[in-house]
């Protein structure tokens, strides 16, 4: 398979994988956001669970950071949609993704390249924020607490946020907010009351909550 170029305008394409082909979505800023050099991947929820990059809170974070003018590439996990392969606990996931961001920094080297995920998609992007080394890092909900997956060596960057609902019925909230408070170098944390697991009824907050706490690692518009 040919390896695409990044495109133009928003799209639908196909990158080659490690386990296949690898269905991607690329959207760019609408209306009047001036563009920023910053492209931002996005991991989607559980695949087995019926996780995919369009996802209602997936789909929100990508609105969020296209209205600060930030370019965002959504991707679907191997065994979801038009990516080839099988769910593998977060290991081969990884692999997927550090193939898409390789891809972005390969097609746009003068951009920055940051990292979304959330729950699974979260595990996931912490996993590989040390190999990536990616300039900013969001995390929703991050699975804290399952016994599948391992958060004891991830290397976030400085410049990380964690939202996460204190009424989230899937990932144990307290779980997360004590794992956070054990760590020496804490994100910033955003406590969204009366939340639950996929922001039924709050995800205009949540985009709210993204820009408020990303907007202050913006480079400027003019650079």
């Amino acid at each position: 398979m040919q390896t695409p170029s990044f495109p133009h305008e928003s799209a639908t394409l196909t990158l080659e994988g490690p386990a296949g082909p690898l269905e991607l979505g690329v959207d760019y800023p609408d209306g009047d956001a001036a563009p920023r050099p910053i492209i931002a991947v996005i991991c989607h929820p559980l695949s087995t669970e019926g996780g995919s990059m369009h996802n209602k809170v997936v789909t929100m974070v990508s609105r969020a950071l296209r209205d600060l003018g930030i370019t965002t590439v959504r991707f679907n996990f191997r065994g979801v949609g038009g990516s080839a392969g099988l769910y593998d606990n977060g290991e081969g996931e990884g692999d997927d993704l550090r193939a898409v961001a390789s891809w972005v920094r390969s097609q746009r080297p003068d951009s920055a390249l940051w990292l979304a995920g959330f729950s699974f998609g979260a595990y996931v992007s912490l996993r590989q924020a040390g190999a990536l080394q990616p300039q900013a890092l969001i995390s929703i909900a991050p699975p804290v607490g399952r016994r599948t997956w391992d958060f004891s060596q991830v290397q976030p960057p400085s410049n990380w946020l964690v939202v996460q609902g204190d009424a989230d019925e899937v990932v144990d909230a307290q779980g997360v907010y004590q794992w956070l408070e054990s760590l020496d170098n804490p994100p910033q944390l955003v406590r969204m009351p009366d939340t639950s697991h996929f922001f039924h009824r709050k995800l205009i907050d949540l985009r709210g909550a993204v820009q408020h706490e990303v907007r202050r690692w913006l480079p400027d518009s003019s650079s």
